[in-house]
């Protein structure tokens, strides 16, 4: 047996990258040479390999991977039948050509009905080219047919993600409307108590545990709604090495007791201007990502510096200006990741995990968290070693919880304005009734839109906020507003919901504003005094309120 190697000529098939592969059951060398030139003439370029008994035939077909198979007829020991039973058995999916010095019409008739691909004269050797050429044309067909097929199977992988997601969301928009009030009262009652007990009062501390806990709840909620719904984030600046302190112990928790974790934190106080929960979240997946990644144990560090770049990192997507960046780094000592998984790691839906143990979010999520906040990553990776990920943001020398240049406000003062209370949640209503009631405001209150339309009628002259829920049965607090602006047009408005869907509702009225629940006492009393004081001087809100009143949108209720 010999390989004869034809390269030169044009490729017919500028798709193809490597010779074609063919094994040639031929006796005769020359005439396994000129089938290898006519070919090259023909402008394919092939490796064949000559075979001449049906067990050199058979070893060929096994270890050579032929892209065709070329037999001829009358081969002593091993005729075109044979070779094509032979054939059948190991490689029924690569082409069969039967060549013949001479065969008549019921033999090429009974191949062909057999499944043998074309039946070629040696004597007509240049049909060759045309039943190659449609060899390669139904491949590239057949290749475009399963890479539509991967890619439908792909989409549909993705979609079943997706509809997880969307019923997620639809389950935690449902949930965090009640999942608030109940937040807005415990806070709003811990804060009261907090308030009012001395320093050294012996359940102090207790109360002050069950606030904290109520926060932890507000964080998981605007976790939850933010990761399956898009919330908006809210920029802040927050001390790294406080967030990661506080995150230590959940983190523990997360990765199992088989995994050594090591938090290391630097000795400057290390400021990023982001939202807090969107840090949380990449923090948790890299964690996450590690954890899996050592499936046996293995140790697990987190280590925080500052660092001055002068360049962009490897994955970024708006420009890095060199300049002064906190540094996180999230290093494992797992499995480690191929070139191949280390291209795809940052695609949405890409994983290497079982279907039903990852969505192939996590890092995806990570890059966009980073990258939205001008941040930037770079990767470490070696099979078998572990994987270090290093994430980059810029640093601030801000003060801690500044997130607009407005002033901070300060403790609240009395006041003596008359307030239209609407709240469908007794709890939450009760609750700012009697806060605001101990500050000297006079309180209208009322269960719904409907009721509070008559309770209101006989105070419209001297009502001046309507502080009311968006969500209530009968008539929503967006149609109240707008029935109340019509009688009384300098009526100061300050809505109240728990659906995320309510942020940011309707900007463009200057004396309405927005606190998304759960809030404590505090914030809603610095938020109805700045509006109420708005109103006294003449003045119109313009923009968010300050920092530390709560969370405002300016909406028009009409």
């Amino acid at each position: 047996m010999n390989h004869l190697r034809n390269k030169s000529g044009p490729l017919s098939d500028p798709s193809m990258k490597t010779p074609l592969r063919i094994v040639h059951l031929e006796p005769s060398r020359e005439d396994s040479e000129r089938l290898g030139m006519v070919l090259t003439n023909g402008g394919i370029a092939c490796v064949i390999h000559r075979v001449e008994t049906l067990q050199a035939f058979a070893a060929g077909l096994s270890e050579y991977q032929a892209n065709l198979i070329v037999a001829e007829f009358s081969a002593p020991g091993c005729d075109g039948n044979m070779a094509f039973a032979s054939a059948q058995k190991v490689a029924s999916h690569v082409p069969f050509i039967v060549v013949s010095q001479s065969i008549n019409e019921p033999q090429i008739t009974e191949l062909l009905q057999r499944g043998v691909t074309d039946v070629i004269p040696k004597s007509a050797l240049g049909r060759v080219i045309p039943a190659v050429q449609r060899i390669l044309k139904e491949q590239r067909e057949r290749d475009a047919r399963r890479e539509a097929e991967e890619a439908l199977l792909q989409y549909q992988v993705q979609l079943r993600h997706i509809q997880k997601l969307e019923a997620v969301g639809r389950l935690a928009g449902g949930l965090a409307h009640d999942f608030n009030n109940l937040l807005t009262v415990i806070l709003g009652h811990s804060q009261v108590v907090l308030n009012e007990i001395d320093e050294v009062h012996p359940l102090r501390p207790q109360i002050q545990e069950m606030h904290k806990a109520g926060e932890r709840a507000r964080v998981l909620i605007r976790q939850l709604l933010m990761f399956s719904r898009k919330r908006p984030s809210e920029a802040k600046v927050i001390s790294l090495n406080a967030l990661l302190n506080d995150f230590e112990s959940m983190l523990q928790r997360v990765i199992g007791e088989d995994i050594r974790l090591a938090v290391t934190l630097c000795e400057d106080d290390l400021r990023i201007k982001a939202d807090p929960a969107s840090v949380e979240q990449i923090v948790m997946n890299l964690v996450v990502n590690a954890r899996d990644a050592m499936p046996k144990g293995g140790r697990l560090t987190l280590d925080l510096q500052s660092t001055h770049r002068d360049g962009a990192p490897l994955y970024h997507v708006t420009d890095c200006p060199p300049g002064e960046y906190v540094k996180l780094s999230v290093s494992d000592t797992g499995c480690g990741m191929s070139p191949e998984v280390q291209a795809q790691m940052f695609k949405p839906f890409f994983t290497t995990k079982d279907e039903e143990k990852g969505t192939g979010l996590g890092l995806s999520t990570v890059f966009d968290i980073v990258t939205q906040s001008r941040g930037g990553l770079d990767v470490t990776t070696t099979m078998g070693e572990g994987t270090r990920f290093d994430v980059y943001l810029p640093r601030v020398m801000t003060a801690l919880g500044e997130s607009t240049g407005e002033p901070s406000v300060g403790k609240p003062l009395r006041g003596h304005e008359t307030i239209l209370l609407v709240e469908d949640d007794e709890a939450v209503r009760q609750l700012c009734r009697e806060e605001l009631h101990k500050l000297g405001y006079r309180i209208i209150e009322a269960r719904n839109g409907i009721e509070a339309c008559l309770v209101a009628t006989p105070h419209m002259g001297k009502l001046q906020l309507l502080l009311t829920d968006i969500v209530m049965p009968g008539m929503s607090g967006t149609e109240l507003a707008r029935h109340l602006r019509v009688i009384n047009p300098e009526l100061q408005i300050l809505f109240i919901s728990g659906y995320e869907d309510d942020i940011g509702i309707g900007a463009g009225d200057t004396q309405v504003a927005y606190l998304e629940k759960p809030f404590t006492t505090e914030i809603l009393i610095g938020t109805v005094r700045y509006l109420l004081d708005q109103a006294s001087k003449g003045q119109r809100q313009q923009g968010p309120l300050p920092e530390g009143v709560g969370q405002s949108q300016t909406i028009s209720p009409s």
